[in-house]
């Protein structure tokens, strides 16, 4: 007899767990072992109920983007979330995860990720590997430079113009125009968008003063 696949859902809506849960027991070789509904207890989880494959949702208390390159060492990942943001599942796919799947897809698609995941293969919808396609063909994003990695980096941890600009001892204004050529050279509108950047670049985190 195969071992069933283990199965650890992390969502925080129950409503969605327990729909998700029961459409899984249906389907046969796997099993759900765990569930949490808070990405602050995702670590707990895995580390008392080993699994196979996280579905893990991107939005719960807070972001769980911060959260998957660690748990990507200890699990295969599989993003399942209402963000049909290409941004929000590149950023996933950078740090570790092994698929994307959409809450509005059926079970059947579901499954398909699994098992692709389970076959050593990355899974992700037909739209987003059209959205990659096209960006092969786009010019290569222009470089930030030193300073504006320093910006990124103050944005990205929540800092305001005004305290990135005590912190660089720069004024607000040559703030709000680094900001304004950064959002020019990667495309990018908005503070939480250039958030997912500097997570999905590696710049949050990097000591300050490193090259």
């Amino acid at each position: 007899m195969e071992t069933p696949l283990r199965i650890a859902i992390a969502d925080d809506h129950a409503l969605f767990r327990q729909g998700l849960r029961s459409q899984l027991r249906l389907q046969a070789g796997l099993v759900v072992v765990g569930e949490v509904d808070r990405a602050d207890e995702l670590a707990a989880m895995i580390a008392a109920t080993p699994c196979d494959i996280l579905l893990l949702d991107l939005q719960m208390e807070r972001s769980a983007l911060i959260d998957i390159k660690a748990l990507a060492e200890r699990v295969s990942v599989i993003v399942v979330t209402a963000s049909e943001r290409a941004e929000d599942a590149l950023a996933a796919l950078r740090s570790g995860a092994r698929a994307v799947v959409f809450k509005r897809f059926a079970i059947e698609t579901l499954m398909d990720a699994i098992a692709a995941v389970v076959d050593g293969n990355v899974w992700m919808p037909p739209a987003l590997q059209k959205y990659l396609a096209a960006r092969l063909n786009e010019p290569p994003e222009e470089p930030l430079t030193p300073r504006e990695v320093e910006i990124v980096r103050h944005v990205a941890m929540g800092l305001r113009n005004a305290e990135v600009a005590a912190r660089l001892a720069i004024s607000e204004v040559t703030v709000k125009t680094h900001l304004n050529n950064i959002f020019q050279k990667l495309g990018l509108r908005g503070r939480t968008a250039l958030a997912l950047y500097a997570i999905r670049m590696g710049i949050i985190g990097v000591p300050e003063g490193s090259p």
